[in-house]
């Protein structure tokens, strides 16, 4: 290039580059069942990035079809104009006999409801493999954050040893306020719902059914064999205290509810409860309501994945992203090849809280007990005086049954008051 008078090069000036949809962009018509606030906010995401889309796949996204218990349009008119069925009706009727009656007419499906896939999975993806379509998911599990398609895609050649998550961002948020201020459960649930992040009956959320049905479905991809809900042990937050998040920062642990699915003797265990984390463990930095899942590897040691777990745009940017999956074939979920038995009685870390007798002799009785049972104890704090003393201990990892059974002899001591209170620790840290 020649130089300018002045000696410095004359600036290029260039156009910008943009893309543009294929002008013969051929439609890609979604039927629409359910308008809450994820129905929504993915009929006013498609149309804003129909071209974008469009101009990726060469084909653009549009809605031709919403039908909900109210407005008149049938399931049936839906069905028979669309090449798609978004199902975000929720619940288990309709959402099936919809779900199956699209795939039975050739229609791709795209959900984001957990429990349906939790309840029925292995009879609706059979029905997908069966029609030669496909059920896409991603939305059903942890929000934005694409597990879903890490675990039967990225990894799909990983064994998978265990999957650690924070897959409810009610809870999340609930306990990151009791930590954070103080408050009691109530106070922080009354907190959430104000805010949005908790429904007027948030009870699925808060006893862990909600993250239940999760675990359940990565598990079933995470270990290739069938899992029910029923299958998962679960437990909520209802019950927790101040007082267990003011002894957590004592001992340097946080409180969050924690799903784990992992191979355990042959076999696989599955649960949701609340769990005490120590600072290493990748989980225990995700606060507020969002969602986090760790997947463990031999090939790959870990990866942890976190975003939003929940809200009407964020959960359908996840929908309209399998979606246009669905408009690039082939994909589908393959039958199981195996059949492992549920381990429920599996090797955990406790903390024990103790409201008991300030008198000589006590942590030593308890001690004998734990023992008794082949427990060990890890760290010990001793709070208060006379009738206000406390023993909070973390005892290392041993059988769940034996834990519970060393609880009930503790349970009947003198020196004890009240039921002793037991929470699950992770131990492992990844630094």
């Amino acid at each position: 290039m020649p130089a300018s008078p002045s000696g410095a090069r004359p600036e290029r000036i260039c156009s910008p580059v943009t893309s543009s949809p294929p002008a013969a962009a051929k439609a890609f018509r979604v039927g629409l069942l359910g308008h809450g606030t994820v129905g929504g906010a993915l009929a006013t995401l498609v149309p804003e990035r129909a071209d974008h889309i469009a101009a990726i796949t060469g084909m653009r996204p549009e809605i031709t079809g919403i039908h909900t218990r109210s407005n008149g349009t049938s399931f049936e008119e839906v069905l028979a104009g669309c090449d798609l069925v978004a199902e975000l009706i929720g619940g288990l009727e309709p959402a099936r006999t919809y779900v199956l009656q699209a795939m039975a007419a050739g229609k791709h499906v795209v959900t984001a409801n957990k429990q349906l896939l939790a309840h029925h999975g292995e009879e609706l993806w059979a029905a997908a493999r069966r029609h030669g379509v496909q059920l896409r998911f991603e939305a059903a599990v942890a929000g934005v954050v694409p597990v879903i398609r890490v675990l039967q895609e990225s990894l799909a050649g990983a064994h998978v040893d265990r999957i650690t998550g924070i897959v409810n961002g009610t809870t999340n948020f609930i306990l990151t306020r009791m930590a954070e201020t103080g408050a009691t459960y109530a106070e922080a649930l009354e907190e959430a719902q104000h805010l949005g992040y908790a429904e007027a009956d948030p009870s699925d959320d808060v006893n862990g059914k909600d993250a239940a049905a999760k675990m359940a479905i990565l598990a079933r991809l995470a270990f290739d064999t069938p899992v029910h809900i029923d299958d998962v042990l679960y437990e909520g937050i209802e019950h927790l205290t101040a007082d267990d998040m003011a002894y957590a920062r004592d001992l340097g642990l946080g409180l969050k509810l924690i799903g784990t699915a992992e191979r355990v003797d042959g076999g696989i265990s599955v649960s949701v409860h609340p769990a005490f984390l120590y600072s290493g463990h990748p989980l225990a930095s995700v606060n507020g309501p969002f969602n986090a899942v760790t997947v463990e590897s031999a090939a790959i040691t870990e990866i942890t994945m976190s975003g939003p777990g929940a809200g009407g745009p964020q959960t359908a940017s996840a929908v309209l992203g399998d979606v246009i999956s669905a408009m690039i074939p082939p994909a589908s979920t393959p039958e199981t090849t195996q059949s492992l038995p549920i381990v429920q009685d599996v090797k955990r870390a406790f903390y024990l809280h103790l409201e008991v007798a300030d008198r000589p002799g006590v942590l030593a009785q308890v001690a004998q007990v734990l023992g008794i049972q082949g427990a060990s104890v890890k760290s010990v704090v001793q709070k208060g005086l006379g009738e206000n003393a406390r023993l909070v201990m973390v005892v290392h990892p041993l059988l769940e049954s034996r834990m519970l059974a060393a609880v009930e002899l503790i349970a009947g001591l003198d020196s004890v008051r009240g039921r002793p209170r037991v929470i699950r620790v992770i131990e492992e840290q990844f630094q």
